[in-house]
């Protein structure tokens, strides 16, 4: 099988402007979690509505939280996923189920034949990236401190 190819950044700009819901699977109570600092963002900084998932925890930052994408009281548009790589395959199957658009795996998440087992099924995939860092990226979050350019790199430009 051939690596996943996410989408290109045009696409994901699209994705998360055409985003209204957002199911958080692996949304942790735990501050020193990355899904409790993302989540933190999302609430500040977009219009997003949260739905936090996990089957061990009942409340994240004052939100009600569900055991699993099938308890979830509608169809979110995007799944964003904090959970390990062998997991993506039965969240994959799970947001499939529940008639997800966009199944999102965060930084450090990817797993292909899950990528491409959502897309096949018809939903937009985007692995091995933050949301809370490509949202600000888009919506001018990143600019004070100089990384909306479009373009990430460490070579200067010649004078």
């Amino acid at each position: 099988m051939t690596a996943w190819v996410n989408p290109g950044a045009k696409e994901r700009q699209r994705i998360i402007d055409e985003t209204r819901t957002v199911a958080i699977v692996g949304a942790s109570p735990n501050p020193a979690r990355a899904s409790y600092f993302v989540m933190t963002y999302l609430l500040a900084d977009s219009d997003f509505r949260l739905f936090p998932v996990n089957p061990r925890a009942t409340e994240v930052l004052g939100l009600k939280v569900v055991p699993s994408l099938a308890d979830l009281p509608e169809v979110p548009d995007l799944v964003d996923v904090f959970r390990r790589a062998d997991e993506l395959p039965g969240v994959a199957e799970d947001a499939i189920a529940v008639g997800a658009r966009t199944l999102w795996f965060q930084l450090g998440l990817r797993n292909d034949a899950a990528a491409q087992r959502a897309h096949d099924a018809g939903l937009n995939v985007v692995a091995d990236r933050c949301l809370k860092i490509e949202h600000a990226r888009f919506h001018g979050g990143l600019h004070l401190a100089g990384f909306d350019t479009g373009v990430i790199t460490s070579r200067r430009r010649d004078r």
